[in-house]
């Protein structure tokens, strides 16, 4: 895949595109694809948890009671090579006529705008809700890149990159059909 495919100006900066492990980039903020219950999980959630160790796990439980979707919540990082964690949680594929859309980008929105109020220049985010929640990948991504060149174009941001960090080269070919 050509790079010029994977790196788009927004606003402020860029959005990047990477097939990657989330959990080992170098970045100010990993957005975690979380459950509601804020319990770990598998996919993402369970990745980072492993990476970050079992410190996640207690600040989470100190901190927070859950975090309703399309909301996101913010703790350290623990081992991973990141900042901070923020924890977002996406919406499960019912049919599309849930609010499955907007409670998407409310949940790309809310973790934006908390690295944002964190100071935060670099975020890695993952594909939310496109594997065992089975949000369609193709809309997923059309709602994250829009949610992260509207944050870029905010002219208070501190945001400077936001990278998508894709677990598969089909979902990065997806993801770069729409950058």
């Amino acid at each position: 895949m050509e790079p010029d495919r994977l790196i788009r100006e927004a606003g402020n900066g860029r959005i990047r595109l990477r097939r990657a492990d989330i959990t080992t980039l170098t970045v100010d903020v990993i957005v975690n694809a979380a459950n509601a219950s804020l319990a770990g999980g598998g996919g993402v959630d369970g990745a980072v948890h492993r990476a970050a160790g079992p410190g996640l796990m207690r600040e989470l439980n100190q901190r927070y009671d859950g975090c309703p979707t399309g909301s996101a919540v913010i703790t350290g990082a623990g081992r991973l090579p990141a900042r901070h964690v923020i924890h977002t949680v996406g919406p499960r594929w019912r049919d599309g006529d849930h609010g499955e859309p907007e409670l998407l980008a409310s949940a790309y929105r809310s973790a934006f705008a908390l690295a944002s109020e964190h100071s935060c220049s670099t975020v890695a985010a993952p594909s939310i809700s496109t594997g065992i929640y089975g949000f369609p990948i193709e809309l997923a991504a059309q709602i994250a890149i829009g949610e992260a060149a509207q944050a870029l174009a905010d002219p208070h941001t501190s945001l400077r990159e936001i990278t998508f960090a894709l677990f598969s080269d089909a979902d990065l070919e997806v993801f770069a059909r729409v950058l």
